[in-house]
């Protein structure tokens, strides 16, 4: 083979692997459908372009998230890169400014001298010697789905996946609202916070509660990832469930008052500019009139803009265990590597993550080299593992959590365990990219 790849879908996925495979020498036909088509969720032309939360989560390094993008940093992932680049403030959270965040990475590939971008909707699979990297997504369209069905003769599994809304920050009533992060007492915070008493609190369920939302198709069955509900569906589950959940109060107490609310909604910056935010856990399928009414109960909402309204989107994913080793490879077509959601991860870190190491694997494949998979004990390893040991009569989606790791060799209190798992991670990923890995900027 020669050290040419093709990737199809220009998402984080996408362009992460097509990154690691261009900078290990690899020449890159990256494809792209937009802006000739467009999914149901996406509005840029940019690649890279972040839908569901502007947020990739934790940056604490014991924690599960924040290890797994203290790896992809060692192997110099373009998508950490940008996101620090485009970092707006979220507290130990790494958030980022959507728009700028998808322009850093359509430089970064347009600018590439080993990297093609063809703007180009590709519906079957290419029949080719070259590797190719299938990342296209949730929202995979369903020429392409045809397409993976044929191939593997089983159905593809779906979930139903929400977007939060979000509100121009001088429509927000500051006299109501503080800003504050939680359990930090010593900085202004990153965060806004619309507090409630119990009442308002009461009247907010009752409204949600009784909202119109969108119905599903007839042959649609609503099946939710556990870690992205509807804040109707949480609602349902019962009367205190928000507010032990995306509402609850603790440690955001008011900082003049000292108060602590029955009940705080969160409000995320969506750019640097702070001039939106993203109403953090409220991922919806209310209809769009039903939103304004129910979320402008909240207090300090009373007048809030939607820059955007929340919408309900299908997730497509295959069933890992059964089609996919442990280089993201199909098992019934060697060459065809799968990254991204599509996969079988969930979450922005984690879809990109499986971009990196296909990204790689592809590489090696069409260099001639051995396949290299990191170890279990590393957080890249455990999603790794999750895709390929779980059981596939009880296989879902997952984000990176330490129980998807080996268990550990003897026990430890809680706050000792994350910055153990961390510690035990970073090693075997040394070790490993010294006995089977290389540098970013050098062929291998």
């Amino acid at each position: 083979m020669s050290a040419k790849i093709q990737i199809i879908g220009g998402g984080l996925a996408g362009c992460e692997a097509a990154w690691q495979a261009a900078q290990r020498g690899c020449s890159v036909e990256l494809y792209e459908m937009k802006p000739n088509k467009f999914s149901p969720a996406h509005e840029l032309e940019l690649l890279g372009e972040l839908v569901c939360s502007n947020s990739l989560r934790s940056n604490a390094p014991d924690s599960a998230v924040g290890l797994l993008k203290e790896e992809m940093r060692q192997l110099d992932s373009l998508i950490i890169r940008a996101a620090e680049a485009t970092a707006v403030p979220a507290g130990s959270a790494l958030a980022v400014d959507r728009q700028q965040f998808a322009a850093y990475i359509s430089h970064v590939m347009a600018e590439h001298p080993r990297i093609a971008v063809i703007r180009q909707e590709i519906t079957t699979l290419p029949q080719t010697d070259t590797p190719v990297i299938l990342a296209t997504g949730p929202l995979t369209s369903e020429a392409m789905t045809a397409s993976l069905i044929e191939l593997t003769g089983e159905k593809h599994l779906a979930f139903y996946d929400a977007i939060a809304p979000i509100v121009a920050a001088d429509s927000l009533n500051r006299e109501i609202i503080y800003r504050k992060s939680r359990w930090d007492d010593d900085t202004p915070g990153d965060y806004l916070n619309c507090p409630m008493n119990e009442e308002q609190y009461t009247h907010f369920i009752d409204l949600l509660s009784t909202a119109e939302t969108v119905p599903l198709k007839a042959f649609e069955e609503p099946k939710y990832f556990e870690g992205c509900l509807p804040i109707e569906v949480m609602c349902s589950r019962g009367k205190d469930t928000l507010r032990f959940g995306p509402m609850k109060p603790v440690g955001l107490a008011h900082p003049e008052t000292g108060k602590e609310a029955h009940a705080v909604v969160q409000l995320r910056a969506e750019n640097r500019d702070e001039t939106a935010y993203n109403l953090v856990g409220f991922q919806t399928k209310l209809t769009y009139a039903e939103q304004k009414r129910v979320f402008r109960s909240i207090p300090g909402l009373e007048q809030a803009e939607f820059v955007r309204l929340g919408s309900i989107h299908r997730n497509t994913f295959i069933c890992a265990p059964a089609l996919l080793d442990n280089s993201l490879q199909m098992k019934k077509r060697p060459g065809l590597f799968l990254a991204g959601q599509l996969s079988g991860v969930e979450g922005y870190v984690e879809s990109a993550a499986m971009g990196l190491l296909a990204g790689i694997n592809a590489a090696r494949l069409a260099m001639g080299q051995a396949m290299a998979v990191p170890p279990p004990g590393t957080a890249l390893g455990a999603l790794i593992r999750h895709l390929t040991e779980t059981d596939p009569a009880h296989f879902q989606p997952s984000n990176v959590n330490f129980g998807l790791f080996p268990p550990l060799p003897k026990k430890m209190r809680k706050r000792n365990r994350g910055e153990y798992r961390a510690e035990v991670a970073l090693g075997l990923l040394k070790e490993w990219r010294e006995n089977v890995h290389c540098a970013a900027d050098q062929i291998c």
